[in-house]
């Protein structure tokens, strides 16, 4: 038994949990807001609704049991000139008839004398006092009472004076119950409680409609965002029509998405390229070494294929340093560092740090740079960059004996920076891959022992976080690298 009530109870537990889990969803939050704000406003109208209409039936019933006794009164006083009351009972019963009332016709001291309701005949009564005087007014008078338990039950009284000769010699009561009082203000309820049924489930409707109709976008959202926990990139979300928060939303989505997507793919390339770019030096590294510790490598050949090991593993230095720049960069603010810099003083440093290379492939150097200099807005130290991997790339595949050029032009509020050397045209093809990681414009992984495939795409970043711009043409065996930064303020185009 108490393992079974303890069951029954972790049971009831659950189902608690599910069902208030289920009230915080924002289909049932809204159709539960919407069902709430529709109930209140039902019942305040009907509240106002209630009071109006039975105010109006008390009112126009008054009215109507004023007019019918002021006849009878009328009646009455001619009557009395004349010295007879009768015929009299006749009219006041048709009276009675038309307005669905009974009239007591008293004289001043509130003695009944003459009555249309037939259960009153033969009786002899007396109205109190207070109801005599108040008939006997000149206001109008209305009154719910008993007559002096006259009645069993409450009704509505109305009270004309019997006017005769210019004295007050009586009054006339018109009676009726209050269930025919009510009449129509019953069937004034029954409409409005029959139209506010109709408007509630018609509100319902329509709420748990929209409330559907608004959850599902989202519900699919979730669904998206899990299967794009599991890898599957290629979720996109329905393009929903006819709201535009929602399309906004799904638009977001689907862009976020294709971002991911793209990611991801630059991901898996990345990593595929790194692998390649590793498994040769450190495939060469330990074929050598295992050949130099197993005895394969002659002892006289060792110190050859040590080199070899070495230039393998600085290399590996080299792709590790250079996969490391490319994270900082991806992370610098350059909102910190940007600030006004001599452009042609860089160029000046670049060219000096670049003269043993250029020397080494006996290459001739045509700089176009102004002594005056060119103030530009940016990070000093990647641009400067931006300008050493330029040249360096320009001297590594620049033809022997050739000429490098390096020069500087003002447009529109840019600097326009250019690297050209002599060499191999690059196919019109391969240009738009020239900034890839990895990629390298000779074809062959293992042919540029000295690169590693980032320099070039080193330079598209920085660039791109400048958002500046970098165009590439290549004819005939010139080929010229020329990107923009922006001049600092009050310089102008020369």
């Amino acid at each position: 038994m108490p393992e079974e009530s303890k069951e029954k109870t972790q049971k009831k537990r659950w189902t608690l949990k599910k069902v208030k889990t289920r009230c915080r969803t924002i289909y049932w939050q809204n159709f539960l807001l919407t069902a709430s704000v529709v109930m209140l406003t039902l019942a305040l109208l009907g509240s106002a609704f209630f009071a109006l209409t039975y105010s109006y039936a008390i009112d126009e019933r008054s009215e109507q049991m004023q007019s019918k006794a002021t006849v009878v009164s009328h009646m009455v006083s001619s009557y009395m000139e004349n010295g007879s009351l009768t015929g009299l009972c006749e009219l006041a019963d048709f009276a009675s008839n038309v307005t669905d009332a009974e009239f007591l016709i008293c004289n001043s001291d509130g003695n009944l004398l003459l009555t249309t309701d037939t259960t009153l005949v033969n009786r002899v009564l007396t109205v109190p006092q207070d109801v005599a005087e108040g008939a006997m007014s000149d206001d109008t008078y209305a009154v719910r009472t008993t007559l002096g338990d006259i009645y069993e039950d409450t009704h509505f009284v109305v009270g004309v004076p019997i006017v005769s000769e210019g004295a007050t010699v009586g009054f006339v009561l018109a009676v009726t119950g209050a269930r025919a009082l009510t009449t129509m203000w019953r069937t004034f309820i029954g409409l409005f409680f029959m139209t506010a049924v109709t408007v509630l489930l018609l509100s319902f409707v329509v709420s748990a409609w929209v409330s559907m109709r608004q959850s599902r976008p989202i519900h699919e959202m979730a669904e998206a965002t899990r299967r794009f926990a599991e890898g599957n990139f290629d979720v996109r979300m329905h393009n929903y029509e006819g709201v535009t928060e929602i399309t906004e939303l799904a638009e977001s989505f689907n862009n976020m998405a294709d971002s991911l997507q793209e990611t991801e793919r630059q991901r898996r390339e990345f990593i595929a390229n790194v692998s390649h770019e590793l498994k040769t030096p450190m495939t060469t590294i330990a074929g050598y070494t295992d050949g130099i510790l197993d005895g394969t490598i002659p002892p006289e050949q060792e110190k050859e294929y040590l080199r070899i090991i070495s230039d393998e593993a600085r290399r590996l230095s080299r792709l590790v340093r250079r996969m490391l720049e490319v994270s900082q960069l991806q992370s610098r603010d350059l909102t910190r560092t940007k600030a006004p810099f001599d452009v042609c003083e860089s160029m000046r440093r670049v060219l000096i740090s670049m003269e043993k290379k250029i020397t080494d492939r006996g290459l001739d150097v045509d700089a176009d740079i102004p002594d005056s200099g060119i103030m530009v807005l940016g990070d000093n130290d990647l641009i400067t960059q931006v300008i050493y991997n330029l040249l360096e790339n320009a001297t590594k595949f620049a033809r022997k004996g050739s000429a490098l050029y390096l020069g500087v032009t003002t447009l529109n509020g840019k600097a326009l920076i250019s690297v050209r050397n002599e060499g191999d045209t690059i196919p019109a093809e391969e240009i738009p891959l020239l900034f890839e990681r990895f990629h390298k414009s000779d074809k062959s992984r293992s042919e540029d022992k000295d690169g590693v495939g980032l320099g070039l795409y080193v330079v598209k970043t920085i660039l791109d976080q400048h958002k500046e711009h970098i165009a590439v043409t290549s004819e005939n065996g010139l080929t010229t690298f020329t990107f923009s930064v922006t001049l600092a303020g009050g310089q102008t185009a020369q």
